[in-house]
């Protein structure tokens, strides 16, 4: 389980990674809604994102470790990463829901109890 969430969070790390370059390269793609309640430029959501998938693929890295730090901050940066997108869906509603759940199964992954070989 806790290899499935190291490749998974290191993939929502890329694709957040992503998601911030296209949104600090060319913000004009995204669809910026008014009157929304969180009012932050399309760039600085880059930013966010950017910076949120560089940290958690660094984290998805730390967990073929297998260490028990490792995991809780795994679970704390799919947290992280699940409420951003979540603030992020007027922007890219589509993707930010497919990052939303692969951050939850990252997250059902690393706190899940641990079972041994038997």
């Amino acid at each position: 389980m806790t290899f499935a969430a190291a490749v998974l969070l290191m993939v929502a790390g890329v694709f957040n990674f992503f998601e911030g370059l296209a949104a600090v390269i060319r913000g004009s793609f995204f669809v910026v809604l008014p009157n929304y309640a969180y009012n932050i430029s399309v760039t600085g959501w880059g930013w966010f994102h950017l910076i949120l998938g560089v940290v958690a693929f660094l984290t998805g890295c730390y967990l073929f470790v297998d260490s028990p730090i490792a995991r809780v901050v795994g679970v704390i940066i799919a947290s992280v990463s699940a409420i951003v997108n979540f603030l992020y869906i007027p922007y890219y509603p589509v993707w930010s829901v497919v990052l939303i759940a692969i951050d939850a199964v990252v997250i059902w992954a690393l706190a899940s109890p641990r079972r041994g070989w038997n």
